[in-house]
């Protein structure tokens, strides 16, 4: 049997806490293993736990969300999923560069918000589906562009990372890179992760940026 998915929650909010546990015990692959009401005490508990997912507001108290997940990502504490009540501001885009593994809308239901966790567990980046090209492209604008060392580093990628890379930045899932480029899932994984290494990325949908702000030429589908 695989071990369940095990997610720390941080909210301020007790009721919100309790609401998210609720729907994410109901799941009978996900462990709740602690809740924190701020981020100095997320950050904290990813410490002591080590969670596979942290799943973190991004408005607390003492230490705000964005703070926590450059702390918690640069540690390697967990994978980081935002949970925000904007679909497109200032806080998404600080826990993106912070190494977010992606952002949900608080008003996302109870199935949304599972698969989330399911997907960033998996190694994936997730974005809120309603908004993902919209969110990657806005990123990409007011971001700076990218330096000479980066643009050289990508083009030190193999032709098949680069279509990996390209893939990512249409915000595609590892099985659907595998389908598009008619390679195994698990090959696609370690693509990515190579990807990220070569690149100094702390995530996917950081990649995924990227190839936004390079106008990747995008392979095309079968």
């Amino acid at each position: 049997m695989t071990a369940p998915v095990r997610v720390l929650l941080a909210d301020d909010q007790p009721a919100v806490r309790a609401g998210l546990a609720l729907i994410l015990t109901g799941a009978p692959d996900v462990e709740v293993v602690a809740e924190a009401a701020d981020g100095v005490e997320a950050v904290r508990l990813c410490r002591s736990l080590r969670p596979d997912v942290a799943v973190l507001d991004v408005r607390m108290p003492r230490l705000d969300g964005i703070s926590a997940t450059r702390e918690i990502v640069t540690a390697g504490l967990a994978d980081v999923l935002v949970l925000t009540t904007f679909d497109l501001d200032e806080y998404v885009f600080g826990a993106l560069r912070a190494g977010a593994a992606g952002f949900l809308l608080k008003d996302t239901d109870a199935e949304g918000l599972v698969a989330a966790v399911r997907t960033v567990a998996r190694g994936e980046g997730f974005i809120a589906p309603a908004v993902t090209r919209r969110l990657i492209t806005a990123f990409a604008a007011t971001a700076p562009g990218a330096d000479a060392a980066t643009r050289n580093a990508v083009d030190a990628l193999t032709p098949r990372e680069r279509d990996v890379l390209a893939c990512l930045g249409l915000g595609l899932s590892n099985q659907q890179i595998a389908d598009r480029l008619a390679m195994a899932e698990s090959t696609t994984k370690t693509h990515v992760s190579r990807i990220l290494h070569k690149l100094g990325l702390r995530s996917r949908v950081q990649a995924a940026i990227l190839a936004q702000e390079l106008a990747l030429p995008t392979p095309p589908a079968p």
